[in-house]
């Protein structure tokens, strides 16, 4: 009997040690380096964006859904727009908002670096602020215009003030890339004055007229409301989000995409970014 007994406490042991060796190595699995699931680090991402209205429109339209997915972020924000697809590249941060697809392509190009646009955001457009015109038609003959004295904010003036019937641009040179020598009809005289884009908003009291680039007016305080007409932006010059290419098909780049398309993101925008022109593919759902 002690025989058998001494048996059956040996089986019965070697059951219970092998129940808690099973549990030991499904808590392995579990919390261990062999997880397949999400971890932590996995869902804590850094954004960038320029300090002003992206820095904004990431904090209250994207990070919150963001969170409520289970991501924990960071928001770093730029003080120039060279610095934040620098550190994109050098993954420094997950993804960035500030930049039009035309400056990212030029950039990329520029610097060797293999970044790709998401999706395209609602963006503050350029604003044609006087002290002096309320409207397109009082403009008078030999007014001053203001513009920015970059060749693509340049072409982009010119343009919105073709749209408006002030002035005709030579219809074989693509808008996107006019410049001043490019108008060919000036019925009223306008003289053009380039500017440094961000000083622009100082300009307003001392030209007739002044073609500020979204950004800058918003940074200096002036609503986008109150110019006397905006800017009708092509998409090409609308701000994407933007990942290195390789992420591009990632679950985070996913998850913005959707956050970006959802109505609740139009919300917040309707809401908070007044006078921002919606994209394409916003405008026609």
């Amino acid at each position: 009997m002690k025989k058998y007994l001494l048996v059956f406490l040996t089986l019965a042991l070697a059951v219970v040690l092998a129940a808690c060796g099973g549990k030991d190595e499904a808590a392995t699995t579990t919390n261990g380096s062999n997880s397949t699931a999400d971890t932590t680090e996995d869902k804590e991402i850094i954004l960038g964006a320029t300090a002003g209205p992206y820095s904004d429109m990431l904090k209250k339209a994207i990070i919150p859904q963001l969170e409520e997915k289970g991501y924990t972020v960071e928001l770093k924000e730029f003080g120039d727009y060279i610095q934040p697809n620098i550190a994109l590249n050098n993954g420094d941060i997950d993804a960035n908002l500030f930049q039009h697809t035309i400056y990212l392509e030029t950039f990329e190009q520029q610097n060797n670096m293999d970044l790709e646009p998401l999706i395209i955001v609602p963006t503050a457009p350029m604003g044609f602020f006087s002290d002096k015109f309320t409207s397109v038609e009082e403009i008078a003959d030999g007014a001053t215009v203001a513009l920015p004295n970059d060749p693509s904010n340049a072409a982009r003036a010119l343009s919105s003030l073709q749209e408006q019937g002030l002035i005709e641009i030579d219809p074989n040179v693509d808008t996107l890339t006019a410049s001043e020598k490019d108008v060919v009809k000036n019925d009223k005289n306008l003289v053009f004055q380039p500017v440094e884009a961000a000083s622009l908003p100082r300009q307003i009291q001392s030209v007739d007229i002044a073609a500020v680039p979204g950004n800058f007016a918003l940074a200096a305080g002036l609503d986008l409301m109150d110019a006397m007409f905006l800017e009708n932006m092509p998409d090409k010059y609308r701000n994407v989000v933007a990942v290195k290419a390789k992420n591009k098909d990632s679950q985070l780049a996913k998850d913005i995409i959707e956050i970006v398309e959802s109505a609740k993101f139009e919300e917040v925008i309707d809401a908070e970014f007044q006078g921002f022109g919606k994209p394409e593919w916003m405008t026609n759902r």
